[in-house]
């Protein structure tokens, strides 16, 4: 692991009296320190995961606004009945134009948090969803000038969930890291059912304008306190380490793990971080863009983390959260936003279980149990909708309704438990220091653009196929199940060099969970037993 700060001294240097017990104090100087979990680490990967309520504050609360009567009078379409509606285009662009400027901002947010740092990085987006909420809230018949301030949200919230992730990643002790991170997404499922929530209250006075400017105007509230509260906490130590603040990275990773800072835990952390920042600045300060293709075993990793980050969306959960209210009208519930709040509250609830199932199994299990689970509730659902539903008269078939909204639930309680939160996880564990901020933000944009492509054309392809639209979401869970099994190293437990580590020296996935790191080191970097030959080559 290299260099401890304290010195060893060799046999041969000292009596043979004193051989034994000197032997013993080198030995102990290895034993790594158990870490602890503090209060600053739980505080900071908490507050930072405010971003992450913006995102899911934002995406939750569009859903409720369209069946409200002066949303749709100032923003909508008047049809041959006098009423408003919305086209599939227009309803279309308002919710997919969050996803186009937080794809955006997923490209620049790497870059923006080398040069600037994690914390500044984040307090700068999270301002940015003010800006956007003035521009919406100010809108008063003008949908484009709506649509803009999504836009600008969007730069926002893409730039969180790039940044907000690796900011935890790099600051959490790895026993808590996974749970950490994971807690991202506890508060966008929390967003989402704080946003349905006062949707449901304001949508009693949807003839007023309060109805949809009061649940819009609390994301600058969320945003003003993120932007303000992370300039209170730490930077992170492998950010200030790779940029020459040394003593401020071995405090802050001391007080992250509550340790002293000479402790051997702290010495081999800041060891691997050093070792790491040297082998990758042999290279070349500066990369080409083309090297998180090239560099040592990242064609695989990129292309993992962009297939995750697109298997996120394609699991098909939003589905329910974006168009949840216009779904469940048509299958004859009079209060679609008592839906909608079922379906919140049963995220939250699975979220907040996620947290123990994270931490006690590994990623890869949960990923593809969870992959196997939705798909089956998408084929239940599909074909129950296609074939049950009366589709001229919904009311005919309210157990094919009951049957919809239990399987939903089912659905969302899967995702909530494993592709929720462990995308986020595994995303940020993927890549080399040196990479991380422009691969995490090419997996990010990667899952906001496919955000944009099912918010954009959801309402045309159900038009065309209705319910059978399950269908699609079905197959790409199966195809991820498979994706997992092949090409996801289990990093449970793991510190980030770790982690690199195994994915540059070919760790078979399906044996990966056994793989010794501290056996390799003895031996010099020798294979430890364990089949390390992987099963795609990069």
């Amino acid at each position: 692991m290299g260099a401890f700060t304290k010195r060893k001294l060799s046999n041969a240097q000292l009596p043979e009296d004193e051989r034994p017990q000197v032997e013993l104090a080198n030995q102990q100087s290895n034993v790594p320190d158990e870490q602890k979990v503090t209060a600053l680490a739980v505080t900071a990967g908490f507050t930072a995961s405010l971003g992450g309520l913006i995102f899911g504050y934002v995406s939750g609360e569009i859903s409720g606004f369209f069946p409200m009567t002066d949303y749709s009078r100032r923003f909508g379409q008047r049809n041959d009945n006098g009423q408003y509606e919305f086209s599939a285009a227009r309803q279309g662009t308002i919710v997919g134009l969050v996803s186009i400027g937080a794809l955006i901002g997923a490209l620049i947010a790497g870059k923006m948090a080398d040069m600037l740092g994690r914390r500044l990085a984040i307090s700068i987006s999270a301002f940015f969803t003010c800006i956007g909420t003035v521009i919406e809230i100010s809108s008063s018949t003008h949908w484009v000038q709506f649509a803009i301030g999504r836009l600008v949200t969007g730069l926002s919230i893409g730039s969180l969930s790039v940044v907000v992730p690796m900011y935890q990643s790099e600051c959490s002790p790895a026993p808590i890291r996974g749970i950490i991170v994971s807690s991202y997404q506890l508060f966008i499922t929390f967003g989402i059912w704080l946003a349905e929530m006062v949707n449901f209250g304001t949508s009693r006075i949807h003839t007023s304008s309060a109805s949809w400017r009061i649940p819009n105007g609390l994301s600058f509230a969320w945003a003003l306190l993120l932007g303000t509260l992370i300039l209170f906490f730490p930077e992170s130590p492998r950010y200030a380490y790779g940029h020459g603040r040394t003593e401020e990275a071995r405090t802050t990773i001391a007080k992250l793990a509550g340790l002293p800072e000479h402790s051997a835990t702290v010495d081999h952390q800041i060891n691997d971080i050093q070792n790491k920042i040297n082998e990758e600045s042999e290279l070349s300060k500066q990369f080409s863009f083309s090297e998180v293709f090239t560099g040592p075993r990242m064609f695989y990793r990129t292309m993992l983390g962009i297939v995750l980050g697109c298997g996120q969306q394609l699991v098909g959960v939003n589905y329910f959260f974006y168009f949840g209210t216009t779904v469940f009208k048509s299958t004859g519930i009079e209060n679609s936003y008592i839906t909608q709040l079922i379906l919140g509250s049963v995220n939250v609830v699975a979220t907040i279980v996620s947290l123990w199932v994270v931490g006690k199994w590994g990623r890869r299990p949960i990923l593809m149990i969870g992959a196997a689970w939705m798909m089956m509730c998408f084929l239940i659902y599909a074909f129950v909708g296609h074939f049950a539903i009366d589709q001229a008269n919904p009311l005919n078939t309210p157990a094919a309704g009951r049957v919809l909204i239990t399987f939903s639930c089912l659905s969302i309680v899967a995702f909530a438990i494993s592709w929720g939160p462990l995308v986020w996880a595994v995303n940020s564990e993927l890549y080399p220091l040196r990479y991380r901020s422009v691969c995490m933000g090419l997996a990010t944009a990667s899952n906001w653009f496919w955000n944009f492509m099912l918010s954009f054309f959801t309402r045309f392809i159900t038009d065309e196929i209705d319910y059978l639209y399950g269908l699609v979401f079905a197959g790409c869970c199966g195809a991820l199940v498979v994706i997992v099994f092949f090409f996801v190293i289990e990093s449970k437990d793991r510190t980030l060099e770790e982690v690199d580590l195994m994915y540059i020296q070919h760790v078979n996935p399906i044996t990966s969970a056994k793989w010794d790191g501290n056996s390799y080191r003895k031996e010099g970097g020798r294979s430890t037993g364990v089949d390390v030959s992987s099963s795609a080559e990069a």
